[in-house]
């Protein structure tokens, strides 16, 4: 039985306390916030099993089997290299870091000191993106030449949210940059990206767009044409369609898919719609954190490792930079030259 720390009960932090409070392997959750209150009011919320704690230094000094991180983003890389230094096994949401190159940072930190870290890049556990992944490695699909799919969110967060988020490739396209590679065991080696915003002048306002479009050239020569949107109003949309020379299949498409058909007596599908991400993955989150449990216990690897987090922020980086300059970029290019955008 385990006794983990939490640092972090916003919204996502406070769904995975009450995650990893109802796994038969966590005996205890401790949780810190910036918000002592909000701490507290999350560990009365869950009962026999969760306690609060004033602080991460407090959380730090409790003897604990590991950390899980659901702090802003700007705390990320600080509280991995602190667990890493004590030698806690840690579980961080993503982004490591706001770039690739601080990413790159704590990557090496955590080499050097021989840290256990996993990324929380939680399509890797939907069973889903599982099925599609195991029809690649099978050969079942011959060989791989498309892929399409996307992140098409229901409504825009707000203001506030979009001018610390990193940019809707950063902040949204980086789960399908990491599911392409997860599915297909390939790196892409070249992207072309842009984006346009017809909503809130606030995208602008930061940078950012509220509608991006990638084309990712694998490095096979598998092409991956990847779409986001902050304005999907149907509902929430996420889907990885793979083509191959011998069968196609989709990940995403079932009778909750926000896609009304205007074919003749075609009423499929029926619905209910997502509302947002935490419902629609509520079931590979919880096998994430199982995961986690697994692997702070010393029983298993790491599934999601800082290696593969930097590369997928390196492909986002370099959809950034193409869109900003109108044209292809290759994933060297930002990889040699730390670029930031």
């Amino acid at each position: 039985m385990a006794r983990l720390g939490l640092v972090g009960v916003g919204r996502i932090g406070a769904f995975h306390a009450a995650t990893l409070h109802g796994l038969a392997q966590v005996e205890e959750v401790l949780i810190a916030d910036a918000d002592p209150a909000r701490a507290r009011d999350v560990a009365q919320s869950l009962g026999a099993g969760a306690r609060w704690v004033a602080d991460a230094d407090e959380l730090f000094a409790q003897g604990l089997d590991g950390v899980a991180i659901a702090a802003p983003t700007g705390a990320h890389a600080k509280l991995i290299a602190r667990a890493v230094e004590a030698g806690l096994p840690v579980f961080c949401e993503k982004p490591v870091a706001p770039s690739g190159a601080q990413t790159a940072e704590v990557a090496e930190l955590a080499r050097k000191a021989g840290g256990r870290v996993q990324i929380g890049f939680q399509r890797r556990f939907d069973a889903g993106y599982q099925a599609a992944r195991a029809a690649v490695a099978d050969g079942s699909l011959g060989w791989v030449h498309t892929l399409r799919g996307g992140t098409f969110d229901p409504a825009p967060p707000a203001a506030a949210y979009i001018a610390t988020s990193g940019g809707i490739f950063k902040d949204c396209g980086v789960h399908d940059y990491d599911a392409v590679r997860w599915v297909t065991g390939r790196e892409a080696v070249e992207v072309y990206a842009t984006g346009s915003n017809r909503g809130e002048p606030f995208f602008s306002e930061y940078g950012d767009v509220d509608t991006a479009a990638a084309v990712l050239r694998m490095d096979d020569g598998a092409l991956a044409l990847l779409s986001a949107t902050r304005y999907n109003a149907a509902g929430y949309d996420v889907r990885l369609e793979v083509f191959g020379s011998r069968d196609s299949i989709a990940v995403g498409v079932d009778e909750r898919l926000p896609l009304r058909s205007v074919e003749p007596g075609v009423d499929w599908p029926a619905g209910p719609a997502y509302g947002g991400f935490m419902e629609r993955f509520r079931a590979a989150y919880t096998r994430e954190l199982a995961a986690f449990v697994e692997f702070a216990a010393g029983r298993t690897q790491s599934p999601c490792t800082i290696a593969d987090a930097l590369e997928a922020i390196y492909i986002a980086e370099a959809c950034e930079l193409s869109r900003a300059e109108g044209r292809p970029v290759r994933i060297d290019e930002v990889r040699m030259t730390g670029a930031q955008t």
